[in-house]
């Protein structure tokens, strides 16, 4: 049973089989011929093995400079990586995350075929993560076995729906069209990122961040992938400096030159950067044909709910600024936190990387360049402070040396973990039927009003 539930993870949290085996159902929903559906089939799968892989390459690059940047600054305190803590979790609640992760993609497909809520929630690696923190908030909460993989599988069913619900209509704004949507659990703060974009752009159309006028002597900053390996290679060494090369040396480099280490990880990071927006052109091209066929037979006008890098090549000038500002914002939460007293959250790299990133792309389509910045910064102080609320609902969990990153986590848990802590299960039960409610009663008030979801083009 426990080699079944374990190889039923390890299918279900690789984006590349999960988007491949839902682009081959497409497929064969639209009776392609065999040959249509082993091309679509297989670069749906490897466009996601390069995403993958570009993701790899970045992570690789950013570790050292994390390390660097701690000891450069001597600062201790709780990283919010979610590699990390569901890694910890999953020795304890693994078999009920993997049962709440099965049930959970079911219960999304169920609740986006029967709601207005159309969409299907790709990114398997997430849902994993999702999956784990609600098996450990269910837990704590007081639920028995089976009621807490019902409970937990719900409440992801529901997440994995409404998360790229509320931030759909920024990506029609970003995209120019409805056909595909964003599955990666930050929602919140990319949505608040785009709210506070709109709100700082100014009386005049807003320059986007693709629009910046370098003079002419520096116009090879235009390219994207230039840009970003000059800009890390000076973040890099500067970092690298304050950090010694007696640390770096001895600790990080295997003995090669501080400086040149530091070259090499910043050109690593635009390589991971390239790598990664090859694979989002190849990915797209394949799974918004062969969806259609899940849209047409299984339910009518989804949407694929797709990882996070799949809105970087849309604006590549703000995922570097929206990095930036992100970080910048978990410094100065950081600085707040060390004033105050408590936990300390450091601002995790990796986490600032992907979701300061995508918060900057969302600011910029909807506030231009001061949209970026501002946008990504308020995500950088968001992805720092909800984990200290989250993590008290946790149990002993909440006591490790990391905790969940992304907003989405945030939000979701602390407002499980509250419910448990004034009414236990029964709170979280009924919070789960009326929002069940809410979202079946949204569609069947559209239908009276006679409107219509609007078909995927």
């Amino acid at each position: 049973m426990n080699n079944l539930l374990s190889i039923l993870v390890d299918i279900l949290s690789q984006p590349a089989i999960l988007v491949a085996m839902i682009a081959l159902i497409g497929l064969i929903a639209q009776r392609k011929n065999v040959s249509d559906t082993l091309k679509g089939t297989t670069k749906t799968f490897v466009g996601f093995l390069v995403i993958a892989a570009g993701a790899g390459i970045l992570q690789g690059a950013l570790a050292p400079f994390g390390d660097m940047f701690e000891h450069a600054f001597n600062v201790a305190g709780v990283v919010p990586n979610n590699e990390a803590i569901v890694a910890m979790a999953l020795t304890e609640y693994g078999t009920t995350t993997a049962l709440i992760m099965f049930f959970g993609m079911i219960a999304n497909i169920l609740i986006a075929r029967f709601t207005k809520f159309k969409y299907i929630f790709l990114t398997g690696h997430h849902t994993l993560y999702l999956a784990c923190m609600l098996a450990v908030i269910m837990a704590v909460a007081g639920f028995s076995t089976v009621p807490l993989i019902i409970a937990g599988s719900v409440a992801l069913g529901i997440i994995m729906t409404l998360s790229p619900a509320i931030l759909q209509p920024f990506m029609r704004k970003l995209t120019g069209n409805d056909n595909v949507a964003l599955g990666h659990f930050s929602a919140v703060g990319y949505a608040l990122s785009a709210l506070v974009g709109k709100a700082v752009k100014g009386k005049k159309k807003p320059v986007s961040t693709e629009e910046i006028n370098f003079p002419k002597g520096l116009g090879f900053l235009r390219d994207s992938t230039v840009s970003i390996a000059l800009t890390m290679i000076v973040i890099y060494v500067v970092v690298a400096l304050f950090a010694g090369p007696a640390y770096i040396e001895a600790e990080l480099s295997e003995g090669t030159n501080f400086l040149v280490f530091s070259v090499i990880q910043g050109g690593t990071f635009a390589a991971g950067v390239f790598v990664i927006l090859a694979g989002v052109r190849l990915v797209l091209a394949e799974i918004v044909p062969a969806f259609k066929g899940i849209s047409t037979k299984l339910v009518p006008n989804a949407k694929p709910a797709l990882d996070v890098p799949i809105i970087y090549p849309y604006a590549p000038n703000a995922v570097l600024i929206g990095f930036f500002s992100s970080f910048v914002g978990g410094i100065v939460s950081m600085a707040i936190m060390a004033f105050t007293g408590g936990v300390i959250i450091l601002p995790g790299v990796v986490p600032h990387f992907f979701t300061g990133a995508a918060a900057g792309v969302f600011g910029n389509a909807t506030g231009g360049i001061r949209g970026a910045v501002a946008g990504s910064f308020v995500n950088g102080i968001l992805i720092s402070f909800l984990p200290v609320f989250l993590m008290p609902v946790l149990g002993d969990l909440g006591f490790a040396n990391s905790t969940f990153s992304d907003t989405d986590f945030g939000v979701s848990g602390i407002f499980f973990g509250t419910l448990a802590n004034y009414a236990g299960p029964i709170a979280i039960t009924v919070s789960l039927v009326v929002i069940l409610g809410l979202m079946v009663g949204a569609g069947l008030f559209d239908k009276k009003k006679g409107k219509s979801v609007p078909e995927s083009k």
